[in-house]
């Protein structure tokens, strides 16, 4: 096994933490994966992982190789899809994975746009309410929503949205309107149990605070909360695209404005290894273009498009 083929063996040995689950990704023995990394790490005269009976990390030292290797092997593939003139168009099967109602609403017309464009690119698009493993799972782009924690992954920021409290007209004319977070804890919550989801609420505006929440009601989809709580039946708290036509039309208001929390961001991810491919340039190049042309000149009006 070559060096650069040895880079690729710990990559995916850190990536999957794991040297079973690396050598079955890339087709070796277990062995041979071991005897890649140890080829590695007696070169370097360090070690670039640590193991234990349960786990396989990354160490200080091996965090910073693995940047370098990633870098490397990019280049290495990139020299190579040039040199095969692989980068004239895109081809092949796209994996992409994305929040269910965000993906319905917004990446539905950037798949749509992508095919026409690309008569010989297949795009697989899975819609799921959960942190997807790109490396794991086998996709090759994920959008997330919210902070990101994997630095081994390239980001590509789209947009932002806000965390909206939501309730109707007829809602808060009967019970009142909350004057300051605290004033929740006297309404009906309907919560919803979306990805990193909590029951301590954050709030911002000229003093940020938090409030505990104690829900009567909570669910695991954005379009049951939202649905629950045209129906009267409270107050929620989703993200501003979920509940933009029914804010346009009247049918639900905002709760504490002045209190929401910061913009989260949305983004593209995908592995720093697939930086040259011409399918991820061309769905992220789609994606962009038609954020780009949601925008509005001001907040409110990119707040409510999004």
């Amino acid at each position: 096994m070559d060096r650069l083929d040895a880079m690729r063996t710990f990559l995916a040995v850190a990536d999957l933490g794991s040297f079973a689950g690396a050598a079955r990704q890339l087709r070796l023995s277990s062995a041979a994966a071991t005897r890649a990394v140890a080829l590695l790490e007696a070169e370097l005269g360090l070690a670039v992982l640590s193991r234990t009976t349960r786990s396989v990390r990354l160490t200080e030292p091996g965090s910073l190789y693995a940047e370098r290797c990633r870098r490397i092997l990019a280049d290495v593939d990139d020299a190579k899809r040039q040199a095969r003139g692989e980068d004239a168009a895109p081809r092949g099967l796209l994996s992409v994975t994305a929040p269910v109602m965000f993906g319905r609403l917004h990446l539905l017309p950037v798949v749509e746009a992508l095919l026409a464009r690309h008569p010989a690119l297949d795009v697989r698009l899975t819609l799921v309410d959960r942190i997807v493993h790109l490396v794991e799972e086998g996709f090759d782009i994920a959008l997330r929503i919210g902070s990101l924690n994997d630095s081994s992954l390239i980001a590509v920021p789209l947009t932002e949205v806000r965390r909206v409290l939501v309730a109707t007209p007829a809602y808060l004319r009967k019970h009142g309107e909350p004057r300051a977070p605290v004033d929740l804890k006297a309404h009906q919550i309907v919560a919803f149990e979306g990805v990193g989801s909590t029951n301590d609420w954050r709030f911002g505006g000229e003093a940020p605070t938090g409030v505990t929440m104690h829900p009567r009601l909570s669910v695991n989809n954005a379009d049951a909360a939202i649905a629950l709580v045209l129906r009267g039946q409270g107050i929620t708290r989703v993200l501003s695209y979920q509940v933009h036509d029914e804010l346009a039309a009247g049918r639900l208001k905002r709760v504490l404005p002045k209190h929401e929390p910061v913009p989260v961001g949305v983004n593209l991810l995908y592995q720093a290894s697939r930086r040259g491919s011409p399918n991820i340039s061309a769905f992220v190049g789609e994606a962009r273009r038609r954020f780009a042309a949601l925008a509005g000149p001001d907040d409110d009006r990119q707040q409510a498009r999004r």
